[in-house]
């Protein structure tokens, strides 16, 4: 991006007038009316909305891991999304290796570290509790202290095997020595996902909450389970994290009519459910809210406003002269597209959203 750029004639999602945003140097100078900033450099965003960079809270951006890899501009920039949260790739082992990615990336990228040192180098991580290792994780916080914003812990039989709820124990003890939050995936048990919610505490993040597994937060009346209404009423964190495998329109369809509303929608993007889906993109997984019938400034709130308090970074979930310029261009397009869960059930929606530019750390890209 050229040392002054101007977005011209663009709209937010809570008002319907026109405005520009001139960038100087990577950051805001100016909002003025539509059409009235000057500047050879611009971008003309007639019929576009703009918000603050979108917040993607959980996806999986180490190229070379396999399945759980991507590369972060494929998942960030060039999806219209400014900050991607890499949600526990890399434990203290291979922490290093992301954060010599991110210095190559355009992306603005932070990071869970896996409370298995090993990280997703294989999919069973806390198969083995001496993996766990306080004293690594703790070293490898020290070291990238600006990457680093929490822990993950990946609770399901397929992860965990035999040590049921032990390792989330230790992970709570973790995240009482470095006062870092946690990320807990949850899925197929045991451990059964009472004995799972019982440990989380405020601003912990339970990821995958509408996944339609047979050890899911929902009765098979739809009812939330009391755990979960429990959780809430902490200040637990509910994330979508889509994924391959975690989300199921049904149980969707249940948590909005028992008013169990996500504080953030994330996509658990990498490769394969890039290319072949069910995500493809957060563009994609905000457009089946928009389908479940959220609002339109509900379903950008969760990637914007609501994801930057809690990094407790409200500069990234705003619009404001002096702040460095983190944006997303998008369109809310009319027609039919085919919309897939995780479980396989299509529904079919007459709108979408479609991101069209970016505005990161000092680039401009297009989509």
């Amino acid at each position: 991006m050229e040392q002054r750029f101007v977005l011209h004639n663009v709209q937010t999602v809570h008002d319907d007038k026109p405005f520009d945003i001139v960038m100087e140097n990577g950051f805001i100078t100016e909002i003025t009316e539509a059409n009235t900033a000057s500047g050879t450099n611009r971008f003309d965003g007639t019929g576009l909305y703009v918000s603050s960079g979108w917040i993607d809270m959980h996806v999986h951006a180490v190229a070379k891991l396999n399945p759980y890899g991507d590369a972060i501009d494929e998942i960030g920039v060039k999806q219209g999304v400014a900050t991607i949260i890499d949600a526990g790739s890399c434990g203290a082992d291979t922490i290093g290796d992301l954060a010599n990615e991110v210095a190559k990336s355009k992306t603005n990228v932070f990071a869970f570290l896996n409370i298995s040192h090993i990280g997703l180098q294989r999919i069973d991580e806390l198969s083995r509790l001496e993996w766990i290792d306080a004293e690594k994780a703790q070293k490898a916080i020290c070291t990238y202290p600006d990457l680093i914003v929490g822990l993950k812990a990946r609770i399901s039989k397929s992860v965990v095997k035999d040590n049921g709820v032990e390792p989330l124990r230790l992970a709570r003890e973790l995240s009482k020595l470095t006062s870092l939050p946690l990320m807990v995936h949850i899925g197929s048990g045991p451990p059964p996902i009472e004995e799972v919610l019982e440990l989380l505490q405020k601003d912990d993040i339970i990821t995958h909450y509408l996944n339609g597994k047979a050890n899911n937060l929902f009765e098979s009346t739809g009812e939330p389970i009391p755990a979960l209404l429990e959780a809430i009423d902490r200040g637990v964190h509910l994330d979508v994290g889509h994924g391959t495998a975690s989300f199921s329109f049904l149980v969707a369809e249940y948590a909005k009519k028992h008013g169990i509303k996500f504080d953030t929608i994330s996509t658990d993007i990498y490769r394969g459910n890039r290319i072949d889906g069910p995500v493809y993109s957060l563009a994609n997984v905000l457009t089946k809210f928009l389908y479940l019938g959220y609002s339109l400034q509900e379903v950008v709130s969760a990637v914007t406003d609501q994801a930057a308090a809690w990094l407790h970074r409200p500069e990234l979930g705003r619009i404001q002269v002096g702040d460095a310029a983190h944006l997303t261009l998008f369109a809310v397009q009319q027609g039919a597209m085919n919309l897939t869960d995780s479980e396989g059930e299509v529904r079919v929606a007459d709108r979408y959203i479609e991101a069209r530019g970016v505005v990161v750390n000092g680039s401009f890209v297009t989509c």
